[in-house]
């Protein structure tokens, strides 16, 4: 697959939405009993956050996910459309509760443990997509999380083949990654943390090893991906393409919760590319994206928009 041209169009981001209850430990973690922490409650899932980011960007979005039939599925969906998504595709599926996922952070913000409830995303079936084809041939860019059903994800990036529109994907994590290595060949972008990038390669990617991720990163191209950039936390970001690779550093910020600061980079990567910036600025521009994250009480930062990121890069 070549790299795509910039193309007219909404970006078509289907996956998982749900409520994000992330807990931080104000001291040292002790097992096996209660912690002193702080508890918040906001809306999350990659997909969601990816296409609220986007949104906040000035890019035109539609989102294809699923709730549940409950208050928590309609707060969902009427946020995401007050922050400038299209929801219209969106399915309430009757009887299932919304998605959720619940974090364990340590006293540094380090995430300990990690617990997701997805299931009510298999109601994004096949036919489903099928259905909305014309979405996909509309579409600028489509991009999928993997916690969508396996035929769900084949039929998504059959249907953006089909239409000729490039496919980026979030592993989402170690436990879904697997899920995306028959479709890496159709990859236009990828962006794995170290452990989802590992699962994805045949030889282990020691954290913080800049020169192990590049390696990653360049084998995930020799499988057919245009653009691989693997999320190194706090020690940046290292990428490939066929024709180069290298390393952006992280912006040094507060760690106020780093959920969604990977979400934030992927959306902001893809803005930056389909407005013809080039690859190393984009990446910048992704790592300034994750910096506004991580410094967020919640998924999403409220004041993102193209000026904040460069106010960052400065």
């Amino acid at each position: 697959m070549q790299v795509p041209s910039p193309r007219e169009g909404a970006v078509l981001v289907i996956g998982a939405a749900g409520t994000d209850i992330v807990g931080r430990a104000t001291a040292p973690l002790q097992t096996g009993t209660s912690n002193p922490g702080r508890v918040r409650v906001s809306h999350g899932g990659v997909a969601r956050n990816i296409a609220e980011n986007l949104a906040r960007l000035g890019t035109e979005t539609v989102l294809i996910t699923a709730v549940g039939d409950d208050e928590r599925g309609a707060r969902l969906l009427a946020q995401a459309a007050q922050a400038g998504v299209s929801t219209e595709h969106a399915i309430v599926a009757p009887g299932q509760p919304t998605g959720a996922y619940l974090a364990l952070l340590d006293d540094l913000g380090g995430l300990h443990l990690g617990l997701d409830d997805m299931n009510v995303v298999n109601a994004i079936t096949p036919a489903h997509l099928r259905e909305r084809r014309l979405l996909f041939k509309e579409a600028a860019a489509v991009v999928m999380d993997a916690n969508l059903p396996p035929k769900t994800l084949a039929a998504a990036v059959a249907l953006a083949r089909r239409a000729k529109v490039p496919i980026a994907a979030d592993p989402t994590s170690v436990s879904l990654a697997p899920r995306l290595k028959p479709h890496l060949a159709d990859l236009w972008l990828i962006t794995p943390n170290e452990p989802e990038a590992e699962v994805l390669c045949p030889h282990p990617v020691p954290h913080a090893d800049r020169d192990q991720v590049i390696d990653a990163a360049r084998h995930l191209v020799g499988l057919g991906v245009d653009i691989a950039i693997i999320t190194m936390a706090e020690f940046g970001v290292g990428y490939a393409t066929p024709h180069t690779s290298g390393h952006v550093p992280a912006i040094q910020t507060e760690i106020v919760d780093p959920t969604g600061a990977g979400d934030a980079l992927t959306a902001a990567v893809i803005f930056a590319l389909m407005q013809e910036i080039p690859l190393d600025e984009a990446i910048r521009l992704g790592a300034a994206a994750a910096s506004l994250a991580l410094r967020s009480p919640g998924s999403v930062a409220p004041n993102l928009s193209p000026e904040a990121l460069y106010d960052q890069l400065r």
